[in-house]
């Protein structure tokens, strides 16, 4: 059985490649960040970006395999700073490419901590232009029955889950 390709699944997920090139129309404006209802501290720092190749088996014994990159944003708050501007941003992940290739259609998952708190999993959302500024919210990524998601975006139109009662008849999950 081939490996299913994750990214079609999750479609409110924005890549790397789409988030950078929204964001290269506005440079020089300021990007915020957004998590659990409020914005990232203005001295926020973008403190690792990695690029990972994943495989693995679902719980319905389907093999998985996927590209995901991770931007971890420190949350914390610095004497006279002002939100990163977007053009920073964009050199941070240009810098990064030097050194490490970067597939701009993975998955993109941001980690934010505020330095106390444990490290979060979140996706991100389109960014809008506002006030002028670029905001991104992100968004809590929820654990996810593979098999289901696939059946749900297969069967759009309605029926019973794949992993209820009827789980055994269905097939999707082992």
């Amino acid at each position: 059985m081939n490996a299913i390709d994750n990214s079609k699944i999750q479609t409110d997920d924005i890549s790397l490649g789409a988030l950078v090139s929204i964001l290269s129309r506005a440079k020089d404006s300021p990007l915020v960040f957004y998590y659990d209802g409020h914005p990232v501290k203005s001295g926020y720092h973008v403190t690792e970006v990695k690029a990972g190749q994943f495989s693995a088996l679902d719980c319905g014994a389907n093999p998985e395999a996927w590209s995901e990159i991770f931007i971890q944003l420190w949350d914390i708050d610095e004497a006279d700073r002002t939100h990163m501007a977007v053009g920073k941003f964009h050199s941070i992940i240009r810098k990064v490419t030097e050194h490490v290739q970067l597939d701009g259609s993975a998955k993109l998952t941001f980690e934010v901590s505020d330095g106390v708190r444990p490290m979060q999993l979140y996706c991100a959302s389109l960014p809008t232009l506002r006030g002028g500024a670029v905001h991104v919210e992100l968004l809590p990524r929820p654990a996810s029955c593979k098999p289901r998601d696939r059946w749900l975006v297969e069967n759009a139109k309605g029926g019973a889950a794949c992993c209820g009662l009827t789980a055994s008849q269905s097939g999707c999950c082992a």
